[in-house]
């Protein structure tokens, strides 16, 4: 896929990253360069401990980089203060967590519905939006149930609904199936793939699970502090 740095969603120029460990420092990056096109599918990859997680974070902008050029949906992150950076997550941005964080005290609907609140949009369009969601992943019957009545598959089924629903540029996941089984897994890749390609979002996706390369543009992996790319089979 070719890629127009002028017009990447996700620019990243000159990167390092380091966090203090013991007496030291621990450089998790140096230097990374990498730019991610609008509409793209990117998995990340790399051995446990090696920065993915971190990445995600540099450009969701919940941290900084030491250095070099974090750039996403054309805004330059650490020119944004913290407010900026909060509301830029808000109106630009979902997320898919491995751990699903759904809030328990409030329904499924209630759920898809926070996103869109916070943006300050609940209408009734943004209601039909999240039923036509929950439709798509198959729980519009579950609507107002609460997440501890779901399994695991149809948690993380909501929660990638949840990262749609106030309509970002952008969706950052970690490890979506990591603890799902094989068959909730295989599932989840089919809602991703089905939910987000025909929308144009672009998606940034941390992964052991090779079942996610199937759907992706490139593969990453997090190797000698930098990103390089995986051969494809």
């Amino acid at each position: 896929m070719s890629r127009d740095l002028g017009r990447a969603l996700v620019l990243l120029r000159g990167v390092s990253k380091s966090y203090p460990e013991g007496d030291g420092e621990r450089q998790v990056f140096r230097e990374l360069e990498a730019e991610i096109s609008p509409g793209e599918f990117v998995m990340l990859v790399g051995p446990s401990g090696s920065g993915k997680t971190t990445l995600l974070n540099l450009i969701s902008g919940i941290d900084l980089a030491d250095s070099g050029q974090v750039r996403v949906c054309g805004r330059e992150l650490a020119q944004l203060s913290e407010r900026e950076r909060t509301l830029l997550r808000r109106e630009r941005i979902g997320f898919v967590f491995q751990f699903f964080n759904l809030i328990p005290t409030l329904t499924v609907e209630e759920n898809l519905c926070l996103p869109i609140e916070l943006k300050g949009g609940l209408d009734r369009a943004a209601r039909e939006r999240v039923l036509e969601l929950l439709e798509r992943v198959g729980l519009a019957e579950r609507a107002d149930t609460f997440p501890d009545r779901l399994s695991g598959g149809e948690k993380q089924r909501v929660a990638v609904a949840r990262a749609m629903a106030h309509d970002p540029d952008l969706i950052l996941a970690d490890e979506p199936t990591g603890n799902l089984d094989e068959q909730s897994a295989d599932a989840l890749v089919h809602w991703i793939e089905e939910m987000l390609r025909p929308a144009r979002k672009t998606l940034v996706l941390v992964t052991h699970n090779r079942r996610l390369h199937s759907i992706a543009d490139r593969v990453l992996c997090v190797h000698d502090h930098k990103l390089v790319p995986e051969a494809r089979p």
